[in-house]
């Protein structure tokens, strides 16, 4: 038999400490790599339980939709330009070097967010819209 308890409420999640805080904030940015799932996990289940995970999964999730936004645009307007002949896939190609790109720029500066986090400072992407403030 179970417990049917009505008054029985669940229990907050206990704070992070110091070393988990920066672990998890790190990481929000070195899974950026991945794009959006892993920085909204993080956001989701960590931002009331460390400040500095909040601050930075935060920026980094800003980043990562941005970016996960561009990606999707840059494959719409390339499906288009696909269908007209020649000037569209020349079109397209300079889209394809658009989409790397912005893939390389991701991977870096994820890497320099994660870098600066467990380094012990924080990380501003430049150039970021902040959807979540």
């Amino acid at each position: 038999m179970t417990d049917q308890n009505p008054s029985a409420t669940p229990q907050p999640a206990a704070p992070l400490s110091a070393a988990e805080d920066k672990q998890w904030a790190m990481l929000a940015h070195f899974l950026n790599i991945i794009l959006l799932i892993p920085a909204l996990v993080i956001y989701l289940v960590f931002k009331d339980r460390g400040a500095l995970v909040r601050q930075e999964s935060k920026e980094a999730l800003n980043w990562t939709i941005n970016v996960t936004g561009l990606l999707i645009a840059l494959q719409i307007v390339s499906a288009i330009f696909g269908l007209i002949p020649v000037l569209g896939w020349i079109m397209v190609f300079l889209i394809v070097l658009l989409t790397w790109a912005l893939i390389v720029v991701n991977i870096v500066f994820a890497i320099i967010g994660g870098v600066r986090v467990n380094g012990g400072g924080t990380y501003r992407y430049p150039l970021n819209i902040r959807w979540i403030k």
